[in-house]
Formats: structure tokens, C-alpha cells, sequence
């Protein structure tokens, strides 16, 4: 039974240990991650005989040579999970299967790819296959909180001289639903991904006593700022991968809509209007969002704030800048309220899909799903990849499973599940593509 799978028992050994990072390293409890990498070890025996460099804290580079001197290929995937929340339907950290999938924490966001990774590397070294150049397994412990092992394992393969000829990340997946009119999943692969910079916005004031409020408080002050942020977005545009994933589309489209994707690139300012109009997943492909994610004040009901202050994730949109969109909102808060930067990060630099790299992920996709519409996109969240960048040209982000759209609404939030034929899937994948990378 695919249930009894040694991927899929992997995969519930590896969620139960409840690995959540915090952006305080005082604050992480280490005996999870210890654990799970024990757990790794022991479901991936041939795979730790390899050559091995510990990432402090918890994380792993991993070294499997290859039969030429090519430059290399990285994959990447993480340790580290988010919190939990209320409302699961199952136990975040059982790991159970109902339904046909594997429920909790991490199924999805990242574990499942770690087991993917894994599983297809366990494989082929049982069978003695030796990989066309070398690969290298890049699995990081501190992805969810903007933590150092991405940025360490980086430092590592450059003091190596290590130039891989591409990397491969987390990020889009075989989503079905993601497109109004489009049946056909959609395989979508990061070439870039927007910049994460964190604000807040800060109104300071008197306090006092609830009984006798003067008028234009910092709550009053941050409330305007809010409202005139969430009124005042940045101008949308569609970048080239964005146009590129549209004109794709175009013959998954009702007939009378082809011709206007086919010319997608001509047509940007048309295409824009339209994903603009699409919900917030399309708007979001074309445009710096701002999202209010934290708030507080008072900390009682009868005493008035003398600070006020409100959390903003910024995701930055390739072709804007970290500069040009403090400098937006700061005009549109106004006077009375302070930005204070927390994290800035630019959108990271485009990767070739008219490629000879790209085309290797692109036909693998193809054949292993072939009813899936494979295309470059722009990724909203943030990945580790981004800091892979400075040592390749060509850093992609794509998880080989198949999404609905129900599942991807998961991710970092309740009943976070993967289908257990899926993972497989994803297993066969990573296989085809080790098999298949060219000398």
C-alpha cells in the first residue's frame, strides 16, 4: 500500500517533531531539531554516509559527487515550521492520514520536499546510480523567521569555489484552480520572488485616563494611517515573467480571450487591469501589497495608548525598490506617524527561463504531468533561495506536487495536508530530475 511507503513513513516521522524556529534563537528549543535530524539519519542511511557539513543551528549541506567536473546543482528545502494555530481538524503534529493525505505542520511548507529530496537521492544510491555532476542537498533550519543557515550554507559553497549551474528551491507547485477560466493545473516555477521588508508605523502621544480622551490620540493617528495605506496602493504593472505566464495561458483560455494573451506583451497595461479586477492572488502578481499584520496599543481598556503601533509586511514587486516603497508610505501615513524599518529585503534578480536549465525543469514537469501547463512566475513569499543569488544565475522555486487551492490555503495555517500520492509523485519527480541532469 503507497500508505506503508518508506517516503510517506518518513514523512509522519519527520512531522511529528514539532520544529518551529523563532526569530529569537533563545527562544527556538533545539531538542526537536536534534531529534528530526536523528530521524532523518535513520530513514536516510545512504544518504548520510555522503559527504556531510553541519549548518549551525540544526541545518545540513550535503555533498554527492558526481561523474564529471560540471558545475553543480543545489536543492534546497527546510527544517523549520511554523506555529499552530486553532482549528485543526486533525493534530498538527500526529501526522495522521485521513482522506488519503498526510495531515500537520510542515506537510506541505517544507517537509514534504525534504522527504522528496531525500527519498529520490536514497533510491538511486541503493542502486549505485552516481549523478551526471555533483549535487548538493541544502536543507536550512531557519527559513520561517529570516534566519542565518540559508546565508552560512551560502558562505560555505563559495569558500568551496562552488558555482552550481542551477538551484532549485520550495515555491510554486502543480496548482490547480490558480487562474479564473483555466482548468488545466498550472506548474508554475519562480524565476524570481518579490522582497520582503517589514515596517511599523508608530504614533506616540500623552495617554492618560480613558475618561477624559484628547482628540487625535496615536490610535486615532494610526487608524487614519492604516485606512490611508490600504486606499493608496502602488501602482500595478505586470513584469516579464508575469506577461510570460499570461501568454501561456492563452490556449487554456475561452477562444475569444487568445488573441489577447498571444499578444500579452504588447497588451501589459490591458493584462494588468484584468488580474488587478481577478482577486488577490492575481493582484498580487502585479503590484507591491502592504498587509497590516500586527497591532497594539493600551494594555488596558480604561487607559489611552501613549503608543500605538501596527506591524506592515511589505512584498515588494520586482522592478520596484525597497527605497522608492518606504518613501511611498511614509507620504501616505502623513505627519504623527513614524515608520520604523524592521527587515528590508529587494525583489530578487530574474532567472532565465529561455534556458537550457529552465527547459530541463520544464520538460520533466511536462512528463511527469502532463496535464499541467508549465510556466515561469513571480513568487509572492520568500524563500531561502534568494540568498543563493549571489553564487548562481539560475534559482528557481518549484515544489513537484500537485496543490488545489483549498490545500495551498494551508500553508501556515490549519489542516495543512499533502496527498499521499502525491508526495510520491513528488519523489518520482526529484528521481527524473537527478537521472536526467546532462554531463
Amino acid at each position: 500500500m503507497t500508505e506503508d511507503h518508506p517516503a510517506v513513513l518518513a514523512l509522519q516521522a519527520l512531522v511529528r517533531h514539532p520544529t518551529v524556529a523563532d526569530r529569537d534563537p533563545a527562544r527556538t528549543d533545539p531538542a526537536p531539531f536534534t531529534a528530526l535530524r536523528a530521524t532523518l539519519a535513520e530513514h536516510f542511511p545512504r544518504l548520510h554516509d555522503l559527504e556531510l557539513t553541519d549548518v549551525e543551528p540544526h541545518a545540513l549541506l550535503v555533498r554527492w559527487p558526481g561523474r564529471t567536473p560540471g558545475d553543480p546543482v543545489v536543492l534546497m528545502a527546510h527544517l523549520d515550521v511554523v506555529p499552530v494555530e486553532d482549528g485543526w481538524t486533525h493534530p498538527p503534529f500526529a501526522a495522521e492520514i485521513h482522506d488519503g493525505a498526510v495531515w500537520g505542520r510542515g506537510t506541505l511548507d517544507d517537509k514534504g520536499s525534504v522527504v522528496g529530496i531525500c527519498a529520490a537521492v536514497e533510491e538511486l544510491l541503493a542502486e549505485g546510480f552516481v549523478p551526471s555532476r555533483d549535487v548538493w542537498l541544502s536543507f536550512g533550519s531557519t527559513e520561517e523567521v529570516s534566519g542565518t543557515t540559508a546565508v552560512d550554507a551560502v558562505a560555505q559553497l563559495r569558500s568551496r569555489g562552488v558555482t552550481p549551474w542551477f538551484v532549485l528551491d520550495e515555491g510554486g507547485a502543480v496548482a490547480s484552480g490558480a487562474f479564473p477560466m483555466v482548468t488545466a493545473p498550472l506548474a508554475v516555477v519562480g524565476v524570481t520572488e518579490k522582497g520582503v521588508t517589514s515596517v511599523e508605523l508608530v504614533a506616540e502621544g500623552a495617554g492618560g485616563h480613558a475618561s477624559t480622551p484628547a482628540a487625535n490620540g496615536p490610535t486615532a493617528r494610526l487608524a487614519r494611517a492604516i485606512t490611508a495605506l490600504e486606499r493608496s496602493p502602488l501602482p500595478a504593472r505586470a513584469p516579464a515573467p508575469t506577461l510570460e505566464l499570461l501568454r501561456r495561458l492563452g490556449p487554456q483560455l475561452p477562444a475569444p480571450l487568445r488573441p489577447l494573451l498571444a499578444r500579452a506583451d504588447r497588451l501589459a497595461p490591458v493584462l494588468t487591469r484584468v488580474l488587478r479586477a481577478a482577486g488577490a492572488e492575481a493582484a498580487a502578481m502585479v503590484r507591491t501589497t502592504a498587509a497590516v499584520t500586527t497591532l497594539s496599543g493600551s494594555p488596558a481598556l480604561n487607559v489611552i495608548a501613549s503608543s500605538a503601533r501596527a506591524g506592515v509586511n511589505l512584498r515588494v514587486m520586482v522592478g520596484d525598490t525597497v527605497d522608492g516603497v518606504l518613501a511611498h508610505v511614509r507620504e501616505v501615513v502623513g505627519d504623527g506617524v513614524r515608520v520604523e524599518v524592521v527587515e528590508r529585503n529587494e525583489p530578487s534578480p530574474v532567472s532565465p527561463w529561455d534556458d537550457d536549465a529552465f527547459r530541463l525543469l520544464e520538460r520533466i514537469t511536462t512528463e511527469e504531468f502532463p496535464d499541467a501547463v508549465p510556466t515561469p512566475y513571480v513568487m509572492m513569499a520568500a524563500t531561502d533561495a534568494r540568498f543563493f543569488t549571489a553564487i548562481s544565475e539560475r534559482v528557481y522555486r518549484f515544489t513537484p506536487f500537485r496543490m488545489t487551492r483549498e490545500q495551498r490555503a494551508t500553508i501556515h495555517a490549519a489542516d495543512e495536508r499533502i496527498g499521499v500520492q502525491d508526495l510520491l509523485d513528488g519523489v518520482r519527480w526529484y528521481r527524473r530530475l537527478l537521472e536526467e541532469l546532462p554531463a
